[in-house]
């Protein structure tokens, strides 16, 4: 049997940068390396990446596998697999790490079943037991109402896909030195089962979701559209955005693209300010990042009281406007 060492991250590559998702994989892989004590190593996979290898070694990587050329150019699965198996079956690696997004979602049970391996998806926290030194992966189940925590004894690597916004990115030191190794495989266009028709980017107007610093949520609580104009023009003063929570899209008085949770965005704002939110699982699993939750809800036996930093037991109705009158005055508005 190989003796496996290290982790293993596939990265991904957007107009030739690193995205978040894999700076936030740097930073757990980081960990998990030095925990084992073992080299951390990054697979990237696309066109014109030179720059975006570098970039790994500064954000932690102790080396970084390119797989660069045109039939990369575009997000196929079946090269994107095919690399994987094979720079995994080279290296050995005891974990390989993926993003819990549309690319890691496709790939990672492909990856796992041709390595003979197991894979744990959508984890939102891993971690090696220092007992045992296996890895230790936590995840929601039964839609987001408990977390179960799974731990492989006899297959290995260990194949995880991460969710986004559950750690920070890493951040550069362009001190670090790594090494850089081009890797081949005989992936060719005979591979591929499906054909990318077309490419639609969306526009985004505002501040995205994931990269706002204020973020004022509303939930059932707010009890129609018209309430968010208040959570709006709070929004503003702050320089955040608005979020939901699931109600307000079921109930068609948002849309969903705003949601917050588990079946939403995955956010880690500086302040997030929950107003008329009672607190599910579901919808904590997207918000339990952020640095500071002020929780606003007349119930005073709302979930959320448990989980806030701050408190307001009161209708936001009431409690807002003196809040937003209070921070214009602070900011100078």
């Amino acid at each position: 049997m190989a003796e496996y060492q290290g982790i293993l991250i596939c990265g991904e590559v957007v107009d030739g940068r690193i995205t978040t998702i894999t700076k936030e994989l740097m930073t757990t892989g980081r960990r998990l390396s030095d925990d084992l004590n073992q080299p951390l190593s990054v697979l990237l996979i696309g066109r014109d990446i030179d720059e975006a290898a570098k970039e790994a070694v500064f954000l932690g990587a102790d080396k970084v596998y390119t797989a660069d050329g045109t039939p990369f150019a575009e997000s196929h699965p079946e090269h994107y697999t095919a690399m994987i198996v094979d720079v995994g079956k080279r290296i050995a690696p005891s974990i390989i790490l993926l993003g819990q997004t549309d690319m890691g979602r496709d790939i990672a049970p492909r990856v796992a079943a041709k390595l003979g391996t197991t894979v744990c998806m959508d984890c939102v926290e891993v971690a090696i037991d220092q007992e045992t030194r296996l890895l230790v992966q936590t995840k929601p189940v039964y839609g987001g109402n408990a977390m179960a925590v799974w731990v492989s004894e006899d297959y290995q690597p260990q194949v995880v896909t991460l969710r986004p916004r559950v750690g920070e990115p890493a951040e550069p030191d362009t001190s670090r030195k790594g090494e850089i190794v081009p890797v081949s495989t005989g992936v060719d266009d005979s591979m591929i089962k499906g054909k990318l028709v077309e490419t639609v980017k969306e526009e985004i107007k505002g501040i995205r979701l994931e990269e706002a610093k204020v973020i004022v949520t509303g939930g059932g609580g707010i009890g129609g559209s018209e309430g968010f104009q208040l959570l709006q023009e709070l929004a503003q003063v702050l320089g955040g955005t608005v979020g939901v929570s699931r109600v307000p899209c079921d109930e068609g008085w948002m849309p969903i693209s705003l949601e917050i949770g588990q079946t939403g965005h995955m956010v880690s704002p500086d302040l997030y300010i929950a107003v008329g939110i009672s607190g599910a699982l579901q919808h904590l699993a997207g918000c339990s990042g952020s640095k500071c939750i002020v929780a606003i809800n007349k119930d005073p036996e709302a979930h959320i009281f448990k989980e806030a930093d701050f408190g307001v037991v009161g209708d936001y109705r009431k409690a807002l406007p003196p809040l937003i009158e209070k921070c214009r005055a602070l900011l100078a508005i």
